[in-house]
């Protein structure tokens, strides 16, 4: 059952824009599947949904979505489209990268550049609009930063 729910979750956030845990519950009941909210809670965890800006404007609506696939179809492009919707600036300090984001998109955005697999990529930390980017050497902060602003178009 569980494998089923998380799958129908998964259309439902690919066919609808879902802002709310409500919605999504509410699209499953249509579905015939019922669920509480603490599952629900879980089965967004462990798919690893995120919610991304609907319109890239803070305070917009905001959208869940999902990186994770097992099929792992289009996630690379999924990844790249996140990158640019909510990239605004970077700077780089010795060999930590700061990538400014639109607000409330750091999260996905770091998450984004993460699941790049980008190698000189450490980690990241992410706030609301700001992420701290732990890089190995400077010059391969140079390097990431010639690499997200071709994906970006800078």
């Amino acid at each position: 059952m569980k494998k089923i729910r998380q799958r129908k979750i998964i259309e439902i956030i690919e066919k609808r824009e879902v802002e709310t845990q409500e919605q999504l519950k509410a699209y499953l009941e249509e579905e015939g599947i019922q669920v509480t909210q603490a599952t629900l809670s879980r089965d967004i965890r462990e798919l690893k949904l995120s919610k991304l800006s609907v319109d890239g404007t803070a305070g917009g609506k905001q959208r869940y979505v999902a990186f994770y696939r097992e099929s792992g179809e289009h996630v690379n492009d999924k990844f790249v489209r996140v990158l640019k919707d909510g990239f605004v600036s970077m700077d780089m300090a010795q060999n930590i990268l700061v990538i400014k984001t639109v607000s409330g998109m750091a999260m996905a955005v770091a998450m984004a550049v993460d699941c790049i697999q980008f190698p000189e990529v450490v980690g990241c930390i992410a706030g609301d609009d700001t992420i701290m980017v732990a890089v190995r050497t400077v010059e391969e902060t140079r390097q990431l930063i010639h690499k997200i602003n071709e994906i970006v178009g800078k």
